[in-house]
């Protein structure tokens, strides 16, 4: 692992007093992270987390119905995961610590300086090191399906200054509106070279794009850990189903994206509209995990990610493959 200094610490700020509202500024298909509270009904809380915010400040350090939670965000890994902020019986508060490992934002905790890997979730170095935290379902929509889907409240702009606003490394007045990253999401390079404009990492597989969109599901209990292009779930039907560690998944490629849910043993197949699946006599949305029937499957806590960064994090053979 390649850890090194690239700009000072909290030159990135982390959102500590998120404050959320019903509108959003920004376009209907924009990306949102969306994040549920336990329970149900009026009990339940629904917020999301825009990626055109989240690129100039990576992480929101909140609480969702009395749980503290970091939604955190890498643009160079394009790597979307939340965790429980706890850890034994300490909650942690996260910040950007300014350092990369390979290419992946490493954020650190302001209560023991421990540094922590954001794609993989596990502290690389200080006090809490080898220590690891828990992901929690969430899933990478667009604003106009959470709108469409969800009583919910999105994040609202914090305003201040960022590394991500300039050229440099010193923090400039932000403008949400620029997009800084859009000409490194669509060049063919990746990592912070190509980033600069400085080059790019090498890559030797041609069955996969570097920066292929992969929704990652790890069981800790098996040290398992599958990684599900969303280029290949969509050759597939739309649909893959699989194993892993104790659970049984079926992983759908919806017109937003891709999710992941706990699979009670139906055999899925394509409903003849994107997005849309039948099983077990009724029709399934691919992207709630809803029946037309009134039955909701169980969203599995996933990392969705550049193919790059699972790779760096789990190796060449934990992607999965229909062959």
């Amino acid at each position: 692992m390649n850890v090194r200094q690239v700009i000072p610490r909290d030159a990135i700020p982390s959102v500590d007093d998120p404050e959320f509202g019903p509108d959003y500024f920004g376009d209907p298909d924009d990306e949102v992270i969306v994040v549920e509270s336990d329970g149900d009904g009026e009990d339940r809380e629904v917020r999301a987390y825009p990626v055109r915010i989240l690129h100039y400040h990576e992480i929101v350090n909140d609480e969702l119905g009395g749980d503290p939670i970091a939604v955190t965000w890498c643009p160079l890994c394009g790597s979307a995961v939340v965790y429980d902020r706890g850890v034994g019986d300490r909650v942690l508060e996260f910040g950007v610590s300014g350092k990369l490992a390979d290419d992946d934002l490493v954020m650190y905790d302001r209560g023991t300086d421990s540094e922590w890997k954001q794609s993989l979730g596990e502290a690389i170095a200080g006090e809490l090191a080898g220590e690891s935290l828990r992901v929690r379902p969430s899933s990478v929509t667009t604003y106009e399906r959470f709108r469409a889907e969800y009583d919910g409240r999105v994040l609202r702009r914090p305003g201040g200054e960022s590394e991500a606003s300039g050229p440099g490394d010193d923090p400039e007045p932000i403008e949400y509106d620029d997009a800084p990253y859009a000409d490194y999401f669509e060049g063919d390079g990746f990592g912070l070279a190509a980033h600069r404009g400085e080059g790019g990492r090498e890559w030797s597989r041609e069955d996969l794009d570097p920066k292929t969109v992969v929704l990652g599901v790890e069981a800790s209990e098996s040290d398992s850990a599958l990684g599900f292009p969303l280029p290949r779930v969509e050759r597939a039907g739309g649909v893959a189903r699989a194993t892993v560690g104790d659970r049984d998944l079926a992983v759908f490629a919806a017109p937003d994206g891709i999710h992941a849910f706990e699979n009670p043993g139906y055999e899925f197949e394509a409903a003849g509209e994107a997005g849309v699946f039948s099983a077990d006599g009724a029709r399934w949305d691919g992207a709630t995990g809803e029946s037309d029937d009134g039955r909701k499957l169980a969203r599995v806590a996933a990392r969705r990610l550049f193919a790059f960064a699972w790779r760096d994090d789990h190796g060449d053979g934990a992607f999965w493959s229909a062959e």
